[in-house]
């Protein structure tokens, strides 16, 4: 048998590799033919913040009712009662409302704190200032003020000049009231804030909020300022403002403030002191804090 030379080996082995690859190659090219073409690339957009929660209401603060917005409810509560109306509903949502209350006095100079109920004397020889405020008590039938559905007694102070917002002096207008004068009503007194009930906190009738004090330098030319504080009455059946007519409707009606004192304080305006300060316990009784 003859042997392959070296020559015809070298052929036969190179082509028997290039049979090898091309038979690798058409599988590869048929392979990608017959592959599912990829899936095109989705562009993905950057994600979306969820939206946030919608801020909470914020609920307003309640104002604290002052010396113009008590006279403003006692017109209304007044100009309904001489009219045969019902009570205005801001008059009857009032109930609970806390208010600050300034009632300036002794604007027209030193006096006899008897005599008007309220008033101020200073002795400059012994530089020693008196300054009193007495409450007024009225009977049920006075005020119209109620507990239930029963005329209850009441206690409290006029508001002197109800026709004006201010809660300074006016300038000094007319004499002062002699020493020993009876005390008096004045024209005009036709609003009170009280407290209702026989025993109240504001103590017994004639009692009066007062204080003594050594004062140099004393400056009176203000006048003083009663301020109270508290919140109007919420037990007052059908609206916080009573009114009556007692002469007839010809009259301008009285009327009351049905109100819970929490604080009671003698201020001097000129100075800006605090003079005397008044707790008003709710059974009844008051501490003094200077």
């Amino acid at each position: 048998m003859r042997e392959p030379s070296p020559r015809s080996s070298r052929l036969a082995i190179g082509g028997g590799l290039v049979a090898v690859i091309a038979v690798g190659m058409a599988g590869f090219l048929l392979g990608r033919e017959s592959a599912p073409p990829p899936a095109p690339a989705v562009a993905v957009a950057p994600g979306t913040p969820a939206p946030a929660p919608p801020p909470k209401p914020v609920e307003p603060a309640v104002r604290v009712l002052g010396r113009a917005d008590l006279l403003a409810l006692a017109d209304a509560a007044a100009d309904a009662f001489a009219s045969g109306k019902a009570m205005p509903a801001d008059v009857a949502a009032a109930a609970g409302r806390q208010f600050d209350l300034v009632l300036p006095f002794g604007c027209a100079g030193p006096n006899d704190p008897a005599a008007t109920a309220m008033g101020w004397q200073y002795d400059p020889a012994t530089e020693t200032l008196r300054v009193s405020a007495t409450p007024v008590s009225w009977g049920g039938a006075s005020l119209n003020v109620r507990q239930g559905d029963e005329p209850a007694t009441a206690t409290g102070f006029w508001i002197n000049r109800p026709w004006s917002s201010s809660e300074n002096c006016p300038v000094p207008i007319g004499e002062t009231v002699p020493a020993g004068t009876a005390p008096v009503t004045l024209p005009g007194q036709t609003l009170a804030i009280a407290m209702p009930g026989p025993d109240n906190a504001l103590g017994r009738e004639g009692r009066a909020f007062e204080t003594v004090q050594r004062v140099r330098g004393f400056d009176g030319s203000k006048g003083f300022v009663l301020r109270i504080t508290g919140r109007l009455d919420r037990s007052a059946p059908g609206s916080v403002v009573r009114c009556v007519q007692p002469a007839g409707i010809d009259q301008r009606p009285i009327c009351a403030i049905a109100a819970a004192m929490d604080e009671v304080r003698i201020e001097n305006p000129a100075t800006g002191a605090t003079l005397a300060t008044w707790m008003i316990g709710r059974t009844g009784g008051r501490d003094e804090r200077h």
